[in-house]
C-alpha cells in the first residue's frame, strides 16, 4: 500500500513532538499507520456488514458486492478471489474471510476504481469502417513547446505514440544534403530529419496499441525531397506501410481498424486514383512528377482555409455578419503551380487529403477514401450554422480539425464541441497540458487506451437528424447522483508551507451543450491527508454516449483563486456503481498515487 513521503512525515513530527523523542517505538508505528490508512469512512461501511465488527465471512462479502457494489454475476467467485487478493493474513484468507485490513486494501486498490474494469481492454466493434470512429490525434507532434521558436523534438512523437495516439502530424521541409526536415515553417523552431521520425514511428508505433497509425504529412517539399520521403517510408516501415488496398482497388467503404491493425497510413495528397496508383507500382517512377494547382494545396493542413468564407449566396441575410473573415493568418499560399511526386503520391491509400470546398460538394464529389482537414475557427461557425450537415458530412468522411494559427503558445481549443459533431480526427497540442487535454486523455481511456473509440449510432448512420444543440428522440437521460465521501492523501500544496491544504472539489460534466455543467463541494480547513465531505451531486445527463465526467481537486488559496491539486476524467458510460476510489492525476496526467478521493457513484 503506497503512502505519501510528506503525509508520513507529517503524521511522524506529530507523534515525535508529542514524546519529545526523535524515535518512535512499535506502538508508536502501529499509530502513525493507523492515522494514515485506518480511515474511519470505511470503517463505517465494514461495521454495517460485519456484525462482530472483525472480520466479513464471505456470505458477507458477497452481500456487500450485490447491495453497495452492484455486481450481479459471479458475486461468488468475485468474493474469495477478493479474499485470496486482498486479505494479508494467512488464517483469516484460509477461514474464506476478510479482515478489516483487507478490506481497507480492497476499497484502496484498483478492482475498486471508478473506472469499469471491463473497459479497460478493447470491448468495442473494431469492424466498422475508419470513418465510424473518435480516433485520437495529435497537432504538429515534433513540438514540445511553443509553435514560433521552441525546440522540435523526437520525444514529441514517442510520447504521443505511448499515450495511445493515432494520427501523427509531420511538416515536411526540404533540408541540407537532400535530407527532408521537420520543423513548423517560416518560423525559429528547431529542425528534426524526418528520417529519424520515421524511425521512432518504426519503434513505438504499436507499443500502446496493435491498431493502425496514420501518418498526416504536411508536405512543403521539392519533388527531388518527396522522393527521398517516400524512400525513406518504404525502408524504414517496410512490411508495417499499407501501399496497396486489402481488397478490390476499387474502393467502396474505408476498411475497419480490425483490418488495419499493425498498418500505418499515409494522409496526403495524391494524383488520380487508388487504381491508378497501383498499377504505377510495377514500374520506377523515380523523377515523374504532377503537377497539382494550389487549390490543391500540397500542405494538408492549409491555414488559409481560415479565412475562406462561410456562407454562399444562399444563407439568409441574417448571417451575413458571420461571413466576414477572420484577420489574414500566417502562413499565406502563394498562387501558383506545385508538384508532386508520384512515388510519394502512390503510398496514398486509403487516407487521401482534399481540400474542403463545402459539405454540398463533398457530398456530390469527394470519394470515401478522401478526407478533409478543416481549422477551429471554420468548424465552429459550421457547428453553428449548419450542424445537421456536419454531422451527415462526419458520418461519410474522416474529418481532421486543426488549432487555429493563432495559437502561437500551443495552447488548446475544446475538443469536445468537435467529437459533439462526429469529427474523427480533433488534434490538439499533446505537449500543452491543461482541461482540453484532460478531456482528451478521458474520452480514449476508454476501449483499452487503443485510440479508436466507436462513435454513438447517431453519428455513425447517415440519415441521423441528431445535432448537439437539439438533441431530440436521440437523447436517452441518464440519472446521475455521485457521492463525494473523502479524500486520501491528497498532494500537497505548493503555496501552503505545511501539508494542509484547504481542499474543495469541483465535479464537472463536459458532453452536449444542455449536459455542459458545473459543481462545487465546500472547503475542508487544513487537511490534505483525509478530508471529509460527505455531500451529494445529482446531474440529468441528456446525451451520456458524449458525456465526460471530471473529478478536480483544488487547494483554497484566497476567496479568488484556489491551486490545482489532481483531478481524474473519464467518460460518463465508463462509471462504476457503488463504492470508487478516483485516482488523481498531475496536470501532465502523471499519476500521484496514492492521492485519490472516494466516492458513491448510482445511476439509471
Amino acid at each position: 500500500m503506497p503512502f505519501d513521503f510528506a503525509h508520513v512525515k507529517h503524521a511522524f513530527k506529530k507523534t515525535v513532538d508529542k514524546r519529545k523523542e526523535n524515535t518512535i517505538n512499535m506502538e508508536d508505528f502501529r499509530s502513525i499507520y493507523r492515522t494514515i490508512v485506518h480511515r474511519p469512512e470505511f470503517q463505517e461501511i465494514f461495521r454495517i456488514y460485519s456484525p462482530n465488527n472483525k472480520v466479513l465471512v464471505d456470505t458477507e462479502l458477497i452481500d456487500f458486492l450485490k447491495k453497495e457494489q452492484y455486481e450481479t454475476e459471479g458475486c461468488e467467485t468475485m468474493a474469495l478471489e477478493i479474499i485470496l487478493k486482498y486479505e494479508p493474513i494467512e488464517e483469516v484468507r484460509k477461514r474464506r474471510q476478510m479482515s478489516f485490513e483487507g478490506f481497507i486494501r480492497y476499497l484502496s486498490s484498483d478492482d475498486c476504481s471508478v473506472f469499469k474494469n471491463d473497459r479497460r481492454t478493447v470491448y468495442q466493434d473494431m469492424n466498422q469502417p475508419l470513418c465510424d470512429y473518435f480516433i485520437s490525434s495529435s497537432h504538429n507532434t515534433y513540438l514540445i513547446s511553443d509553435q514560433l521558436i521552441g525546440p522540435s523534438d523526437l520525444w514529441g512523437y514517442t510520447s504521443a505514440l505511448l499515450k495511445g495516439c493515432r494520427c501523427l502530424e509531420i511538416d515536411c521541409w526540404d533540408g541540407s544534403n537532400n535530407e527532408p526536415v521537420v520543423y513548423h515553417g517560416h518560423t525559429l523552431t528547431s529542425k528534426i530529419l524526418f528520417r529519424a521520425v520515421i524511425q521512432v514511428v518504426d519503434k513505438y508505433a504499436f507499443m500502446a496499441s496493435d491498431y493502425p497509425v496514420v501518418l498526416s504529412l504536411e508536405n512543403h517539399c521539392s519533388p527531388t525531397q518527396q522522393e527521398v520521403i517516400a524512400e525513406h517510408l518504404q525502408n524504414i516501415l517496410g512490411d508495417k506501410l499499407l501501399t496497396s488496398t486489402l481488397g478490390d482497388p476499387d474502393v467502396t467503404e474505408l476498411p475497419s481498424p480490425e483490418a488495419l491493425k499493425f498498418k500505418i497510413l499515409i494522409k496526403n495528397k495524391k494524383v488520380g486514383t487508388i487504381e491508378e496508383g497501383m498499377l504505377r507500382r510495377n514500374f520506377d517512377r523515380r523523377g515523374e512528377t504532377v503537377e497539382i494547382t494550389d487549390s490543391e494545396n500540397l500542405s494538408d493542413e492549409d491555414e488559409t482555409d481560415e479565412t475562406a468564407p462561410l456562407c454562399t449566396k444562399s444563407d439568409s441575410s441574417k448571417r451575413k455578419s458571420d461571413c466576414r473573415s477572420p484577420p489574414l493568418p500566417r502562413k499565406k499560399a502563394k498562387m501558383k503551380k506545385k508538384k508532386l511526386a508520384l512515388a510519394l503520391s502512390d503510398l496514398v491509400i486509403y487516407t487521401k487529403s482534399q481540400k474542403f470546398v463545402s459539405f454540398e460538394h463533398s457530398l456530390e464529389n469527394q470519394k470515401c477514401y478522401e478526407n478533409n482537414s478543416i481549422g477551429e475557427v471554420r468548424a465552429r461557425k459550421f457547428i453553428k450554422h449548419s450542424a445537421k450537415e456536419f454531422i451527415s458530412h462526419t458520418s461519410r468522411f474522416l474529418t481532421r480539425i486543426y488549432p487555429k494559427g493563432t495559437r502561437t503558445n500551443s495552447s488548446n481549443y475544446n475538443p469536445q464541441e468537435f467529437w459533439n459533431v462526429g469529427c474523427q480526427m480533433v488534434a490538439l497540442n499533446f505537449q500543452t497540458p491543461g482541461v482540453q487535454m484532460e478531456l482528451q486523455n478521458g474520452k480514449f481511456l476508454d476501449n483499452g487506451g487503443c485510440g479508436y473509440i466507436l462513435k454513438p449510432e447517431f453519428l455513425r448512420k447517415r440519415d441521423s437528424t441528431f445535432t448537439p444543440q437539439n438533441v431530440g428522440r436521440y437523447s436517452k437521460p441518464m440519472s446521475l447522483s455521485i457521492k463525494l465521501i473523502s479524500g486520501h492523501q491528497l498532494p500537497p500544496s505548493n503555496l501552503s508551507k505545511t501539508n494542509k491544504a484547504d481542499p474543495l472539489v469541483h465535479v464537472e460534466i463536459y458532453g452536449v451543450p444542455e449536459d455542459q455543467t458545473k459543481k462545487k463541494s465546500s472547503v475542508v480547513k487544513s487537511n490534505a491527508l483525509c478530508p471529509r465531505w460527505d455531500e451529494t451531486f445529482s446531474f440529468t445527463v441528456q446525451v451520456p454516449e458524449l458525456a465526460l465526467i471530471r473529478f478536480c481537486v483544488e487547494d483554497e488559496i484566497s476567496l479568488v483563486s484556489n491551486e490545482f491539486l489532481g483531478q481524474y476524467t473519464l467518460p460518463v458510460m465508463n462509471l462504476s456503481k457503488g463504492y470508487r476510489k478516483v485516482p488523481l492525476l498531475s496536470k501532465e496526467g502523471v499519476n500521484l498515487e496514492p492521492a485519490s478521493l472516494f466516492v458513491h457513484i448510482w445511476y439509471y
